[in-house]
């Protein structure tokens, strides 16, 4: 795959998927690769959802044009069957490629002889912290459930004193304890809620708790591989399920964020938890797109069940457009960075660990 030469061309384009504003490279990082020696062509319009337009790409290096014959396309979406036809064959794809969720989209890229690298498939090791999309994508999601649950909720999120006496803090509860939730966490506290804080891994109870959150121990522990929960027993869930329903119904929000990689995201506020919860209460579900941990979710839209409203918000991280753009594209910097030599040729060394365990598609003799 290395090139010799010419300079190794970099494509964005304006991302086709509904709602989807994000672009994923944005003018600062731009500048970053120009200095790797990589050409940058942007599609005209593709950073307008993040508010950045055309003429910042072209002060940052870059040029508008279109990006679809590159060597490399960068993306922030799966690509659709249409945009995987546009790919030139041995081009490398990099983005959100949902391997294990929509396998029929490496099918393609492999017919197409696309050598596809999925975000989401970055190794979760110290040495690729800088490239970890997921986390860095996730972190804004937990941010904006925060602000959705208090501005759905129909009470006050902090404690206020006021002359006609005071009303105490929410109470939030958020199930799961990655990156998303420990953001939703540490937003909830910001803003003045009593938080606790619930997850299968007991080995995250002390990062719970260093947010300012209470911990939720159940007794029950499901500590996996790759810093995911393992799926647990149907023994297990049924447990889990009656003691959450008991503990839920005290609480006036819920974030909701977890999900096992590849499978439909596990059941934990059920139907009786929620007829449980105040009327005026909040349920924020972050795994709708994979089917939901509350059993009345509706996934990508919000309803309301007995006054509790039930929200499965699609794809948060691009309703802040402009920051998680910044990140994501300095995920696909570091991954980027890694792929080319110090000419800024393709040069992918597929004995690294982190470059074989990104490929999910092509090359595969050399992984």
């Amino acid at each position: 795959m290395k090139q010799t030469g010419t300079r190794t061309r970099v494509g964005v384009p304006r991302e086709s998927t509904r709602h989807e504003r994000r672009v994923a490279l944005v003018p600062k990082v731009v500048e970053r690769l120009s200095d790797l020696g990589l050409d940058v062509i942007v599609e005209s319009g593709a950073g307008a959802g993040a508010h950045l337009p055309d003429s910042a790409f072209e002060n940052a290096g870059a040029r508008i044009g279109d990006p679809w014959p590159a060597d490399v396309v960068v993306k922030v979406a799966p690509p659709s069957p249409e945009e995987i036809g546009r790919l030139r064959a041995g081009a490398v794809l990099i983005g959100f490629l949902s391997p294990l969720a929509h396998p029929e989209v490496v099918r393609a890229l492999t017919d197409a002889g696309i050598t596809g690298f999925a975000m989401e498939s970055v190794p979760r090791i110290s040495r690729a912290q800088s490239m970890d999309a997921l986390s860095s994508q996730a972190n804004v999601a937990g941010y904006r459930a925060a602000l959705l649950a208090a501005e759905r909720l129909t009470r006050f999120v902090p404690m206020l004193t006021t002359a006609a006496g005071t009303v105490p803090p929410a109470k939030a509860l958020v199930l799961g304890a990655g990156v998303a939730g420990l953001q939703a966490l540490a937003t909830l506290r910001r803003l003045g809620a009593h938080t606790t804080g619930y997850d299968v891994r007991p080995e995250v109870a002390e990062q719970v708790r260093s947010v300012g959150a209470r911990w939720l121990d159940l007794g029950i522990e499901a500590a996996g591989s790759g810093g995911y929960a393992r799926e647990l027993t149907e023994e297990e869930r049924a447990e889990q399920q009656n003691l959450l329903s008991k503990s839920i119904s005290g609480f006036d929000v819920v974030i909701t964020t977890a999900q096992v990689p590849g499978r439909r995201a596990p059941t934990l506020v059920t139907a009786e938890a929620v007829h449980g919860m105040r009327p005026g209460s909040v349920v924020v579900d972050l795994a709708g797109e994979s089917g939901g941990n509350c059993e009345l979710t509706v996934p990508g839209e919000t309803v309301e069940v007995d006054g509790i409203t039930i929200a499965a918000p699609p794809n948060l991280p691009a309703e802040m457009p402009e920051h998680a753009s910044e990140l994501y594209a300095r995920n696909v910097f570091a991954l980027l960075e890694l792929l080319v030599d110090a000419d800024g040729a393709l040069a992918p060394d597929f004995g690294d660990q982190v470059v074989a365990g990104a490929c999910v598609t092509g090359r595969a003799e050399e992984r």
